[in-house]
């Protein structure tokens, strides 16, 4: 007479203890470490009375779950650098958290596919008509079509129809513009300006929105590159942009260094 013994199957250390931890209705802040330590290693030595090869990663735990242990029985606790008392179970319900929401992650994504997998797909009325028709008598059908029956497929037709015509679509536009040509296009400009021009008329040259981003980006990247440099001229909100003389100073205040002879 035989029997056999089977054991649960864990994905690692840690799904065993979840398992401990909620068949006894155990608070995970407050593990008791001593009773939880002793069924882990009860689990491991039936493995290992069964010829179960034990993986390392359950080894390890096993040995954290009695350095644990060891530690609370010590008579003087463990206090850190701010004098607090450190709870050596610290670190394994931290674990054990992060653990128990990656579990609960992995169970939705599951349950997610396997209710897409139950979900009937929306198929293609041109190539279901077809292979209606290549798998059906449909003349023998036809014989048989009353007003009622015609009327109901014009009735579903009608409602897919309405369903694709009122599914969202995304348009994408695609600008003529791009932060080289701009920069290529201000520093024209600046040139055909006599080394300077309005600072407000480069950036609204073009009419659009997205063309003035565009420049603006551009005379960004120019002043980086120092290309260019902005001139504050005297006034509200009066500035120019000028070609760069090499030097690094990139913003020149009209009210600092004086305006140019040259300009107007």
């Amino acid at each position: 007479m035989s029997f056999e013994i089977k054991l649960p199957l864990f994905e690692g250390p840690f799904d065993l203890l979840l398992f401990f931890i909620e068949r006894d209705e155990l608070d995970i802040y407050d593990i008791p470490i001593s009773k939880i330590t002793n069924d882990f290693l009860h689990y491991i030595h039936q493995m290992e009375r069964m010829n179960v090869e034990v993986a390392s990663e359950f080894i390890l735990v096993a040995a954290t779950l009695m350095r644990i242990k060891a530690k609370t029985l010590l008579p003087r606790p463990q206090i850190d650098l701010f004098g607090k008392e450190v709870d050596p179970r610290e670190e394994l319900i931290a674990h054990l958290l992060e653990y128990k929401k990656y579990k609960s992650i992995i169970g939705e994504l599951a349950q997610f596919e396997q209710d897409s997998l139950q979900r009937e797909k929306r198929g293609n009325i041109l190539r279901e008509i077809k292979q209606l028709s290549e798998t059906n008598n449909v003349e023998a059908e036809l014989q048989d079509l009353d007003l009622y029956k015609l009327l109901k497929v014009y009735q579903r037709v009608l409602v897919r129809f309405e369903e694709e015509k009122n599914k969202p679509v995304h348009y994408v536009t695609q600008y003529p513009y791009s932060i080289e040509g701009q920069k290529e296009y201000i520093l024209n400009k600046v040139m055909a300006g006599k080394g300077r021009i309005s600072f407000v008329d480069v950036i609204t040259d073009n009419a659009t929105k997205i063309a003035v981003v565009y420049n603006f980006l551009a005379i960004l990247e120019l002043l980086q590159l120092n290309k260019i440099r902005i001139y504050i001229g005297e006034g509200f909100n009066n500035f120019w942009v000028e070609e760069s003389d090499g030097s690094e100073q990139l913003i020149t205040d009209a009210n600092t260094n004086g305006e140019p002879d040259n300009h107007e």
